[in-house]
């Protein structure tokens, strides 16, 4: 399943939740609300509205695993969302993490930008120059969009809140 699918599907359980969120505090038509504004038993002719499941719950910091081809030592760390954490000469930063509920298929989704640090040394006015990875890693296939890199492989793990 393509990210762009998944994440318009997301969009669309968000809004129906949204939805439905709206429409617990009306009545239906022929009902009487009940104490804290929930509606009473909608009429045979109502239609049934059964509730997407939720977006996941909000992740502050993502598990990575860092790999130094040079020494082979690879560690896992944390980097909280939206700062910046130095691993060896990169400097990366987590914009999202994105952990499916345990109901469907295991799967983490790691935004990350990652630039080099001597890179933006040398070009401090100019941060774009040093990027060298901008985009979504998956924990489950990290070749499929994986940081190029002589030195340093990273990877998603997993998503903490």
């Amino acid at each position: 399943m393509s990210v762009a699918f998944r994440l318009l599907a997301a969009a669309a359980a968000l809004g129906a939740c949204l939805a439905f969120a709206g429409q617990a505090q009306e009545a239906p038509s022929g009902g009487l609300p009940m104490a804290g504004g929930a509606p009473a038993a909608p009429a045979a002719s109502d239609p049934v509205v059964i509730p997407a499941p939720g977006p996941p719950a909000a992740a502050s910091a993502a598990v990575l695993r860092g790999l130094d081809k040079v020494t082979g030592k690879a560690r896992d760390f944390r980097a909280p969302i939206g700062k910046p954490v130095i691993y060896g000469g990169l400097s990366i930063v987590v914009r999202a993490c994105v952990k499916r509920p345990p109901e469907e298929t295991p799967e983490v989704e790691v935004f990350l930008e990652v630039s080099d640090r001597k890179k933006l040394a040398a070009r401090p006015a100019d941060p774009r120059s040093a990027a060298i990875f901008s985009g979504w890693m998956f924990a489950s296939s990290p070749a499929l969009n994986a940081l190029e890199h002589p030195v340093y492989d990273v990877w998603a793990i997993d998503c903490r809140a």
